[in-house]
């Protein structure tokens, strides 16, 4: 696992197992928040040791941005802290999340420790805000790549956790590609000093616009590419030409799995297209 002190008392995470998915710490004089947790349990039980051994404090929130098993299966690691979400987290975790596990118990053990603890503190609207010593965290929805996704500023540093909504492939299958477009460009205007991804680097200060405008392009041709494929006599060929860079990306990691993320995005608005629920954006 890969970290790196970002500011302050703020740290980040990431996973070298399972598509460089990120966690990050803020710590306060006594106490501090996760935010996200790993996909394994070693990655995760590694955070909680740095916390408590190397800063010598306790971890008393846990912040999920969205449910998804990659950041938030690692919940019942932190045994006494508060886990804050969105309320749809709450609920999707609840329907979605344990019969997964269950799944995923099956196929792997791994997984076995694995205690799904869901959410004990839950907005629906508007923002939270947490005091973290002298730092004070905002939390506010971020949707599109999940309908419960929420981010975490630093106010004080400009650095955004920002979930599944910025990511270096956005990936809108559970989501909306309207809702994840929005998203990336309100955070593309809040004068961040560093994004922290769902998945994958850091992206700094300098990088940030091209980074938002290549997220947005790419969001523009795999909805084009949908579009197109509606009126092709074989709508599956043209889509499998469709590659990443074909729309608009190039050097994509995320552990391998970007192509596969890549092909669901296609395969996901051309359903929506061909059954009339794309109604956003211009060809």
């Amino acid at each position: 696992m890969h970290r790196e002190r970002v500011s302050e008392n703020v740290y980040w995470f990431q996973s070298e197992v399972y598509a460089q998915v990120t966690a990050g710490v803020v710590a306060g004089p006594q106490w501090a928040v996760v935010i996200d947790t790993l996909s394994l349990p070693e990655e995760t039980l590694a955070i909680r040791e740095f916390v408590e051994h190397e800063l010598g404090m306790d971890i008393r929130y846990v912040i999920n941005t969205h449910y998804h098993a990659d950041h938030t299966w690692g919940n019942g690691f932190f045994t006494g802290a508060t886990i804050i979400s969105h309320a749809m987290c709450r609920s999707l975790l609840k329907e979605r999340g344990l019969p997964s596990l269950e799944n995923a118990r099956r196929v792997s053990a791994a997984f076995r420790q694995v205690k799904i603890v869901l959410p004990h503190l839950t907005f629906e609207s508007g923002t939270m805000t947490l005091r973290v010593g002298k730092k004070n965290l905002t939390i506010a929805p971020t949707t599109g790549h999940s309908n419960d996704g929420i981010s975490v500023l630093v106010d004080e540093d400009r650095v955004l956790f920002a979930g599944d909504a910025f990511m270096p492939l956005p990936y809108v299958v559970d989501g909306s590609l309207d809702d994840i477009a929005a998203s990336i460009k309100r955070i593309g205007k809040m004068g961040l000093e560093n994004i922290i991804q769902g998945h994958g680097d850091i992206i700094l200060r300098g990088e940030i616009d091209a980074a938002v405008k290549e997220n947005l392009n790419y969001l523009a041709n795999i909805r084009k590419a949908a579009r197109t494929a509606v009126r092709r006599r074989s709508p599956e060929e043209y889509l499998e030409e469709m590659s990443i860079e074909a729309c608009g990306k190039s050097r994509v990691y995320l552990g391998g799995l970007a192509e596969e993320l890549h092909r669901r995005n296609l395969r996901a608005v051309y359903q929506q297209v061909k059954n009339g629920q794309d109604t956003g954006g211009e060809e």
